[in-house]
């Protein structure tokens, strides 16, 4: 004879309907040590919102740090490692800033910061990670100072090798034909994933100013350098139609070719700053910029290397109708000035003609 068990109304919380035990009933240790720990930021954060237990669990310090260190291996710099302590919230902060694509407006923040606050950021530092296929090609942390003249008054530019430095890679030499280049390129744009995140030690705030994934790779048809560029399009302040409505911050990946002409080298990685006429941009105003998005808030809009490429592909089209906007006005002052010389010119004719 067959008994059934019924569970009592005690355990009914813990236990489903089905038989199946809830995750309540496991020991916040396992939850910890066995669960928490296989998740990426994203998940992690999403699972803290899902009950009180796990909100406690998931703000464990040692979870974030792990995720921070394999998400960008620059953060387990001593430099990085010690500014982040100092974050509210430390590691968990960090990562809620620098991993959400840009997608900010802040032109409405409380805080809003002008050329007069720029000696609150005396320094930034770049924690600049970049992989191919998943693997680390390089690491890398640069301090910039901001204080000087020479900063301020020049154009913005972050270099973080030194012009005899190369970095070997595993990446395959595109040396093929046009239609075999263009299939390299391509390929590289999907294999090829960089991170450059602004941290600035005395707002204890970060920020990436990285597409995630490439915006554009070609490959120089004479020296033969492949040359991979990221960018991500920040408010320039300026007003609607002016040339720093807005501006991109751009990451160029310079690789040559090695001595067997086989696989790529790194050998020049810069961040720059260009508004919608092309202009470099200077340190202040670029700091300027830097510190209101800094400031602002982060949307999680999704698949990053998707939102990177559509926001610069706007950016562009809205760059290549304020040129065609420019010389459809330079025409018509063109013309118009044509036609104020040929009017001068009949009225000396004219007046010679009658006065002679």
């Amino acid at each position: 004879m067959d008994i059934a068990i019924i569970p009592s109304s005690t355990s009914s919380s813990t236990v489903h309907h089905d038989g199946a035990a809830s995750i309540s009933t496991l020991h916040s240790d396992i939850i910890q040590t066995h669960i928490l720990t296989r998740l990426d930021g994203p998940t992690l954060a999403s699972v803290g919102c899902a009950s009180a237990q796990l909100n406690s669990l998931y703000t464990e310090e040692t979870l974030w740090t792990n995720i921070c260190h394999s998400t960008w291996p620059s953060t387990s710099s001593p430099r990085v490692r010690q500014v982040i302590a100092d974050f509210h919230g430390a590691h968990r902060s960090f990562f809620a800033d620098s991993f959400p694509l840009i997608t900010t407006t802040y032109n409405s923040s409380p805080s809003n910061p002008g050329t007069d606050d720029l000696h609150r950021t005396p320094e930034f530092i770049s924690a600049v990670d970049f992989h191919y296929r998943g693997e680390l090609i390089f690491s890398k942390v640069v301090v910039t100072e901001t204080s000087s003249g020479w900063f301020r008054c020049s154009p913005f530019r972050v270099d973080l090798l030194h012009p005899k430095d190369i970095v070997p890679t595993r990446i395959p030499y595109p040396n093929g034909n046009e239609i075999d280049d263009e299939t390299a390129c391509r390929n590289l744009a999907e294999e090829l994933t960089l991170s450059w995140i602004v941290i600035d030690p005395m707002g204890s705030r970060a920020i990436n100013l990285s597409s995630h994934k490439p915006v554009s790779v070609q490959r120089h048809w004479l020296s033969g350098e492949v040359r991979v560029g990221f960018a991500s399009v920040l408010e320039g302040g300026g007003d609607k139609g002016s040339s720093t409505e807005s501006v991109t911050y751009d990451v160029v990946v310079t690789c040559g070719v090695s001595q067997g002409r086989e696989l790529l080298q790194v050998r020049e990685v810069c961040l720059t700053v260009e508004d919608m006429d092309g202009r470099h941009m200077k340190g202040k105003e670029s700091l300027v910029i830097l510190r209101k998005a800094l400031e602002g808030k982060r949307v999680n809009s999704g698949r990053r290397e998707m939102g990177g490429r559509k926001r610069y592909e706007e950016y562009l089209e809205r760059k290549m109708r304020r040129i065609e906007r420019k010389v459809r006005t330079e025409g018509t002052l063109d013309i118009l000035s044509a036609s104020l010389l040929g009017v001068s010119a009949v009225f000396c004719i004219f007046w010679v003609i009658m006065f002679k």
